[in-house]
């Protein structure tokens, strides 16, 4: 199964991505944690070039195709081979990601990057899980953090409320595989619900 986790910045999906796969692994299952941009070593030299630096490095036309070419080599080289090989792949965030930031928030490009998804990509997550979380509480989070990795937070409130009201929408156009979890909540208490739904889905009980 291929799992992905999606959110805007500082809500929390890279927890609980970790938290799932120490869920699954406790229960027995192989499990592969990774994360876009990167997940691979070409794609997470990639990662460096899209995520740092000042919010007008790159226009939106030219990320996309940086992100497309990063996520053909991540699917190549890690996420594809785990998959046949009967792994679960979980991934912290995929090309829901690119559809927010580039296709939509930075301008009317989602044709293009669904176009260039479909010519090289081809691959959706059997599951996607949307940690929603206010905006705001989100990007006082992530500045929080104070990283390298801060370009897009750099773009400021306005984005991040425009990605939220995205990903929501999304999570209604692909409503059989999206998942939208409340993550103003503890950590152990999001964990539980979305461990819970990662169990419906591979067949096995809510709970053990």
């Amino acid at each position: 199964m291929f799992i992905s986790f999606e959110g805007i910045d500082g809500s929390g999906k890279s927890t609980q991505a970790r938290l799932l796969a120490e869920t699954l692994r406790a229960e027995g299952h192989d499990v592969l944690v990774t994360r876009e941009p990167g997940g691979s070593p070409g794609a997470e030299e990639i990662r460096h070039l899209v995520l740092e630096g000042s919010p007008d490095r790159w226009s939106a036309e030219t990320e996309i195709l940086l992100f497309t070419a990063a996520r053909r080599d991540h699917l190549e080289r890690t996420i594809g081979p785990a998959l046949a090989a009967g792994r679960i792949v979980i991934c912290d965030r995929f090309a829901d990601s690119t559809r927010m930031y580039q296709g939509l928030t930075r301008g009317d490009l989602r044709s293009t990057v669904d176009a260039l998804h479909q010519m090289m990509i081809g691959v959706e997550p059997d599951l996607t899980f949307l940690v929603d979380i206010d905006p705001a509480e989100g990007l006082g989070r992530a500045l929080a953090r104070k990283g390298h990795e801060e370009r897009f937070e750099d773009f400021g409130l306005g984005m991040q409320q425009r990605m939220r009201e995205g990903f929501l929408a999304l999570a209604k156009e692909f409503s059989t595989r999206f998942r939208v979890i409340d993550g103003t909540r503890a950590p152990e208490d999001v964990a539980r619900d979305v461990a819970a739904a990662t169990r419906l889905a591979l067949g096995a009980p809510a709970s053990t």
